[in-house]
């Protein structure tokens, strides 16, 4: 069997860096032996967390099940072989960020958060103390804001706008921050400032110049006010949880004082174990409060006494570290040093470009650009990650929640949103502070749907590689891209779903579901608006603390059947468990214009239809209604779009293939219901019309 022509097209132009050929193995034999679990998943996830291979968790296992492990805190002779573990490991994760060990050392914490949380509620800070950090940094460096501000220093966000020569660099401050603290920590001493960047964004993929850590230290900077800041101490922080999959820092060349690092997102195995890397002369500067076990060399339990362990390890580990997770790390590491790191660079870097490059070729038939990717910079290097979003050939963006969704009924395994750092989404976007406030007002917040507002993109689509992803990978997303999203020349000039429609294709039925999971009503003729069929899912049950109601966790919403009836403005509602139907007067109880800029409002009801859905469900609630402004955007509370359309023919296909059941298209509680076609062709429909209306 002859080789793919697109991969022999890639392999031409990526084949010296893809997949590890003077290796002991390729990486076709990494997939077959270590990662038979993907089968036909994609992961592309590797950002949030790469894979462990099965030989790895195997070598783990064998480990666990022939050493004897104890406490690291007592003497035995199984404690001893924990320490030692210990002590080894330490070694390893400095050896793997070429860290001095004379000069540097590894604390272990839970994970690059938690390290994090431990240079912030550590450091001396003071009112005349500086916090910077770049607006690209995940939300956990953010939170050390906290901390400065707590004990009155400043804090601002910076943009790196260029570097001036070989040694000096432009920073671009936004909002300065300080808080008015009683009892602020003032003192005479030498003042210490703190910046923190990441060696790659996580967002974007774009790597920093290492060379920022020396620049900060030596004041070659270019900044406004800067007498201010050049004439304190400044200490640098690295976050490089996301680079160093790929790109460890060399911490023999770039003395960074603080580095951070979670070991899942290395070799994916183990989970809840990272470590803050500390240069010695930074670490002896942090001032920790809380003691606990294994952190004291004496106590005494009813005087105000304890005299303090001297290492810097056992200063700043609090309790008893986790040393069969500690233990675990030389089987990731081994990994690493067999294929190399600069090979999994180039191999990473490789898939990444090929992707890149695609989806910045890719088109739709009328010239409009599919794809619009961030993070290109032509005088940045950008890692093994790509983030964009898709515009349909009208121009309109496609949420990332639609592509998320279509691409796991691929199999294909992705991220969405703004990835927990919120200073690359806004800087990406282009949105400002207005449409952050308007989109939070809206009610978008992290990990929900909102992922269109105003027409404009909440956040963006991820994908990310790893040491054991392939070119096969790659190319089934995008596939999945080009067939999915862009208009291919087969739907050039003419519209599928009408072509269709006017052979065979019929409206079977129209459904309309006017309170959100409950029954519905049908109808041969309805209106339509801008949210799609006249008061569809316009009206929900929530609980006292706003969670929406849906069948799936209170089942006997399905009891309730609700109607409209368009001739006296009434929407009725009905259930077995209630002695009266439910009349409200549609028109009387259309809320006002609300008084702020949201986009929508949310509209209560007198008690007495709380008292009828307390009854039709057996718990406490409230039916709420969704409205918009005038000349705002209108929304319902539909899932995930206006429509949703099933076909007769799918769901007779579905019953030929289940056994002792068969299933009602109402079951999915479709809006329309067509019949005529062939199963599962409407998945390819790109539009379709019915009477007047275009869809």
């Amino acid at each position: 069997m002859g080789i793919d022509p697109e991969k022999a097209r890639f392999l031409e132009k990526f084949g010296s860096d893809y997949g590890y050929p003077t290796s002991p193995r390729s990486i076709d034999e990494i997939r077959a032996t270590d990662f038979k679990r993907l089968n036909d998943v994609v992961y592309l996830d590797h950002a949030g967390a790469t894979l462990y291979s099965e030989s790895q968790i195997q070598s783990v296992f064998n480990d666990l099940s022939r050493t004897l492990h104890g406490n690291p805190h007592s003497q035995s002779n199984c404690s001893s072989t924990a320490r030692d573990f210990i002590g080894e490991a330490r070694r390893q994760v400095l050896r793997f960020f070429n860290a001095p060990p004379g000069e540097y050392t590894c604390i272990f914490t839970s994970g690059a958060t938690a390290a994090l949380k431990l240079v912030g509620e550590t450091f001396p800070w003071s009112s005349r103390s500086v916090f910077a950090y770049t607006t690209e940094n995940h939300n956990s460096v953010l939170g050390i804001r906290e901390y400065a501000l707590s004990k009155g220093a400043s804090s601002f966000a910076v943009d790196i706008a260029e570097t001036i020569g070989e040694s000096s660099f432009k920073m671009i401050p936004r909002n300065a921050l300080k808080r008015d603290v009683c009892g602020k920590s003032e003192h005479d001493g030498e003042v210490h400032n703190l910046f923190a960047f990441p060696s790659e964004c996580n967002f974007s993929g774009e790597r920093f110049d290492l060379g920022i850590v020396s620049m900060i230290k030596e004041g070659s900077y270019e900044f406004p006010e800067a007498s201010q800041v050049q004439s304190s101490k400044w200490m640098v922080l690295v976050d490089a949880a996301k680079g160093s999959a790929t790109s460890p820092p060399d911490l023999s060349e770039h003395k960074a004082d603080f580095v951070v690092v979670s070991f899942y997102k290395i070799f994916g195995y183990p989970t809840g174990l990272g470590a803050l890397i500390a240069r010695n002369q930074s670490a002896n500067l942090l001032k920790k409060t809380y003691f606990g076990g294994g952190t004291v060399a004496a106590s005494i339990a009813d005087l105000d006494f304890h005299k303090r362990r001297e290492s810097i390890e056992e200063y700043l580990e609090d309790g008893t570290v986790s040393f069969l997770s500690i233990a675990s790390l030389q089987h990731g590491f081994k990994i690493l040093d067999d294929l190399t790191m600069p090979a999994i660079r180039r191999h990473t870097t490789a898939l990444a470009s090929y992707v890149r490059d695609t989806l910045s070729n890719l088109k739709h038939e009328n010239g409009i650009h599919v794809c619009t990717l961030y993070g290109l910079h032509e005088h940045k290097e950008v890692g093994p990650t790509v983030s964009f979003n898709l515009r349909r050939s009208d121009g309109s963006w496609i949420g990332y929640r639609e592509v998320e969704k279509l691409a796991s009924l691929r199999n294909i395994q992705l991220r969405t949103g703004c990835f927990c750092n919120p200073g690359a989404c806004v800087k990406f976007l282009g949105l400002s502070h207005s449409d952050l406030l308007s989109n939070i007002e809206s009610g978008h917040v992290c990990w929900d749907d909102y992922d269109i507002l105003r027409g404009n993109p909440t956040g963006a689509v991820r994908v990310s590689f790893g040491y054991m992803s392939t070119f096969e990978d790659a190319k089934k997303l995008l596939k999945f891209i080009e067939e999915s999203f862009a208009s291919p020349s087969s739907f050039h000039g003419h519209n599928v779903g009408v072509e269709r429609a006017a052979k065979t294709v019929c409206l079977k039925s129209i459904t309309v579901y006017p309170v959100k999971s409950c029954a519905g009503f049908s109808v041969d003729t309805w209106p339509l608006c801008d949210t799609g069929l006249l008061h569809d899912r316009e009206w929900a049950v929530k609980s006292p603390s706003g969670e929406i109601l849906t069948q799936k966790k209170v089942p006997e919403m399905g009891l309730i059947t609700a109607a409209v009836d368009l001739k006296r403005g009434l929407l009725v509602v009905e259930s077995p468990r209630c002695d009266r139907e439910l009349r409200i007067d549609i028109a009387s109880t259309t809320p006002p214009r609300p008084a702020q800029s949201f986009i929508f409002a949310v509209f209560s009801f007198r008690r007495a239809a709380d008292r009828w859905f307390y009854n039709a469900v057996a718990r406490p609630c409230t039916l709420v209604r969704m409205t918009g402004g005038d000349g705002e955007i209108r929304l319902n509370f539909a899932n995930e779009a206006q429509f949703l359309l099933v076909s007769a023919e799918s769901v007779a296909d579905l019953n030929a293939r289940l056994h002792h059941v068969e299933v009602d298209p109402s079951r999915f509680r479709p809006n329309l219901v067509v019949s005529g076609g062939d199963p599962y062709e409407e998945d390819r429909w790109r539009s379709l019309v019915i009477g007047d209306a275009s869809f």
